[in-house]
């Protein structure tokens, strides 16, 4: 059975902009094939849906970067920089390899401008950890509204990068595989 809902940006009212589905990733290659699609455990889905419409009355939007990461992209991007301050060892598991965590953004809704956030995506330093202050002042409101968005809508944060969330209690999920859908979503 698939536990697994597809999230569409006009269902959920969010930008959707997988990086690992292109070359834009700190891999500089496609992970996923770029008809991944974005994929959450239904339990997790309404959370992000909750996250959206409590980001719509402040004239913002959110942008999903990664969502459902097949444990075989885990394996993927961890043989190419094992790094457990920034990945979850395949060994172990991720939380997107269990379909209950997003790695996001926000956007201005009006302009569609992403909001300042210090650093980019899935970049891996210090400066990505929540709370930091080495970053503009910019950069830390607009981090502490996303972790009040997130937070707000049920959501559990990751300390080392301020676009990661996941479910509480996302260990009692099972990990999935890329065949859980049914379709190829890796690359090659």
């Amino acid at each position: 059975m698939n536990p697994l809902v597809s999230v569409t940006a006009a269902e959920y009212g969010v930008e959707i902009l997988l990086a690992y589905a292109t070359s834009d990733n700190f891999t500089r290659k496609p992970v996923y094939a770029p008809t991944a699609g974005c994929w959450l455990h239904a339990e997790a889905a309404p959370l992000l849906r909750k996250a959206a419409e409590l980001a719509r009355p402040l004239g913002l939007s959110l942008r999903i970067l990664d969502a459902f990461r097949p444990a075989e992209a885990q394996w993927a991007l961890w043989a190419h920089t094992p790094d457990p301050e920034f990945l979850a060892d395949p060994r172990r598991g991720s939380t997107h390899s269990r379909g209950v965590a997003v790695d996001l953004d926000l956007l201005d809704a009006a302009s569609g401008a992403a909001l300042d956030m210090g650093t980019a995506f899935d970049a891996f330093t210090p400066l990505s950890h929540h709370a930091v202050t080495a970053v503009s002042a910019e950069a830390q409101r607009n981090r502490l509204l996303l972790l009040g968005l997130m937070n707000a809508a049920g959501w559990d944060f990751y300390g080392n990068e301020w676009w990661h969330y996941q479910m509480h209690d996302a260990a009692r999920f099972p990990l999935l595989s890329d065949t859980v859908l049914g379709v190829e979503r890796m690359m090659g």
